[in-house]
């Protein structure tokens, strides 16, 4: 069993942010091997959402503690994720949600529905980004490490997280590369 993250304000924790896996219990080979890795060098993991199936968030929690939010393919899990989450992660307070809406006025309209949160992490899309905008929470959008889409790699990110500094994300790079 892998240990709780650490809990002292003052100490830094890395947290792996994954979405849009969109793997089951029988396609789970098709997750990139170093996102395995990553999950283990993690203090903790948050998916969020298109989970698809149960198996892939019991295969991150051998490694490390899991957040997850439901996303709109999430139909197996109803009812054992919530829609939206707010946690406290080494004293930063973390938002996440699986549809932040229209690109248009994301900024503003997450820094409403999440007031106290200065990271909130969200998927949908499959269209990683990192960006503040006007002293707003940090906006993280980790891609997908297995569904590119129209993206020409995939992606999960890293989180360094630690009271009185400010949160930092990086998108990294995993899997296969695009061709053509």
């Amino acid at each position: 069993m892998r240990p709780t993250p650490p809990t002292n304000p003052t100490q830094a924790l890395r947290a792996l942010a994954v979405s849009d896996t969109h793997l089951s219990a029988e396609t789970l080979d098709r997750m990139p091997p170093e996102v395995w890795e990553m999950a283990t060098e993690a203090d903790v993991v948050l998916h969020a959402g298109d989970v698809v199936h149960p198996a892939v968030l019991d295969a991150l929690a051998a490694r490390a503690p899991v957040h997850a939010v439901l996303g709109n393919n999430d139909h197996p899990l109803v009812g054992t994720l919530p829609e939206t989450l707010e946690v406290d992660l080494a004293g930063v307070r973390v938002a996440m949600v699986h549809d932040s809406g229209a690109t248009a006025g994301r900024h503003r309209r997450l820094a409403r529905r999440f007031p106290d949160a200065e990271v909130v992490i969200f998927g949908h899309s499959h269209h990683p980004m990192v960006d503040r905008e006007d002293g707003g929470p940090l906006l993280v959008n980790p891609g997908s490490p297995v569904q590119r889409r129209r993206q020409p790699v995939h992606t999960v990110a890293w989180l360094e997280l630690a009271k009185g500094r400010a949160p930092t994300a990086a998108l990294v790079e995993v899997g296969p590369r695009a061709t053509g």
